[in-house]
């Protein structure tokens, strides 16, 4: 007897086939997925850090939640390169991380645990661009039309340029001029007959104010980021634009460019008596930092030191150009070098045995430092420094009669800044004896040596 094989029913035929292709499907949209998500991160690897080519706007930030939205409406209506805006917001406590998060996916944003102030707000706002180009700009300021666009003709119009600022309602200095309008209505009307490019309005000036700052990135490697030993506010602008005058970079106000300013909003909530507090400590620690700078850039651009084969190394050095040699530094990852001459030697020494503490840089500061192929110890530096004519050891300190120390080097001594900068470098206990008078007018004089800044972020 013929047996009849029994078939499913047709609809059970169906389910099933239908089940495979959804298993299938599910199975091949999972791989890609995995493969794209895999294809996402190594890109992101591969750019993370790599510049755009626009401009990022630095905006730190305390609790001026409305001021912060009216200046950022503004910067998006009347910019018209490409920019990211980056804002980090010092610890505030009136809405402006819920504003922020509202915002995620049209600007970026660190929300700090603490007020760090303009300096530690900047450096993590600096740390986070990507522009070719970056403004440093207050919160209480509204841009207005052709703000980037003469700012950034006015940067690019000689390389010797370092910083750019524009012209103001409300400032101290240079960069102040006579407006005619009372009210934020009338400025836009203002703002509309002025905003026409006049490179007549540019002006070289020693000095910047830090309510809106244009550079270039690569100035970041030759200058550094801000002193974090500046409290809140107030002279670490100053300071900045001394480490970028002693390059012999010009500082240059866009006369074209107007940003209307409501004026230092935030250190006005502090109240007289602590405003006033804060810029006495800030005066004081920029005083024992520099003594009289002024005297030093002078110094600087009068000794040709800034010229190498007849060209000017003003954008071409780093940082280290102003640091001394002979001391061991290291960053927040407690990598350590030996710093010699302008170049790094990795150092895997212990310095608690042979009593040297490490000198805390940025990893900014540190990557522009070129690096030696191979370590080096200390006592190998120590033996590269001993002279054999006679002349004191390479690295040496002495104190001259009028209380300047100074470092002796290979072909000429270099004078610190001040005490200050000698303690900071760990130098202070390494001063042999007075140098006699004779033999500093007999020695080239180097570049001065300056006090690295104070960093509070472990991230720097």
């Amino acid at each position: 007897m013929r047996r009849t094989k029994m078939r499913k029913p047709a609809n059970q035929d169906y389910h099933h086939m239908e089940s495979n292709l959804i298993t299938d499907a599910g199975i091949r949209y999972r791989l890609g997925y995995e493969r794209g998500y895999e294809q996402g991160v190594a890109r992101g690897r591969e750019t993370f850090g790599q510049p755009f080519h626009g401009t990022s706007i630095v905006i730190p930030s305390y609790n001026q939640v409305d001021y912060l939205a009216r200046c950022i409406e503004s910067i998006e209506t009347h910019t018209t390169e490409p920019y990211e805006i980056i804002v980090v917001d010092n610890g505030s406590t009136d809405g402006t991380a819920s504003y922020l998060e509202k915002r995620a996916g049209q600007l970026r944003f660190a929300l700090l645990e603490a007020n760090k102030g303009f300096a530690g707000g900047v450096n993590q706002g600096l740390m986070m661009a990507k522009g070719d180009t970056i403004v440093i700009l207050n919160n209480d300021t509204l841009v207005t039309p052709g703000w980037l666009t003469h700012m950034m003709q006015c940067l690019l119009s000689d390389p010797m340029i370092g910083v750019v600022g524009p012209a103001t309602n409300y400032i101290s200095g240079e960069q102040q001029i006579d407006v005619p309008y009372d009210t934020v209505d009338e400025m836009w009307e203002y703002a509309a007959v002025r905003g026409k490019p006049d490179k007549s309005k540019w002006k070289v000036t020693d000095r910047l104010v830090g309510f809106c700052l244009l550079f270039r990135r690569e100035l970041l490697k030759n200058i550094g980021y801000f002193d974090e030993g500046f409290r809140i506010g107030n002279y670490e602008d100053e300071d900045w634009m001394i480490r970028l005058r002693l390059r012999g970079l010009k500082l240059v106000i866009a006369g074209d460019s107007f940003i209307h300013h409501f004026g230092s909003v935030s250190m006005k909530k502090l109240g007289q008596e602590q405003f006033e507090e804060i810029h006495s400590q800030n005066e004081q620690y920029y005083t024992k930092k520099w003594g009289d700078p002024h005297s030093w850039v002078n110094e600087v651009r009068q000794s040709g030191l800034l010229f190498r084969n007849g060209t000017h190394i003003g954008r071409a050095g780093t940082s280290a150009d102003f640091f001394p040699s002979h001391v061991l530094i290291r960053d927040q990852g407690e990598q350590r070098f030996l710093l010699y001459h302008g170049c790094k030697y990795p150092y895997s020494g212990l310095e608690e045995q042979e009593g040297i503490e490490p000198v805390l840089l940025s990893r900014l500061d540190i990557r522009s430092i070129p690096t030696a192929a191979n370590e080096m110890t200390w006592e190998e530096m120590m033996r590269l420094s001993v002279n054999s004519n006679g002349q004191p050891a390479d690295g040496q300190l002495f104190r001259s009669g009028d209380g300047t120390v100074y470092q002796w080097g290979k072909d000429m001594i270099r004078p610190f800044v001040s005490d200050f900068a000698l303690e900071r470098w760990n130098l202070k206990e390494r001063i042999i004896t007075n140098l006699p008078e004779e033999l500093l007018q007999s020695v080239p004089r180097g570049l001065p040596v300056i006090a690295p800044p104070i960093l509070q972020n472990p991230v720097l």
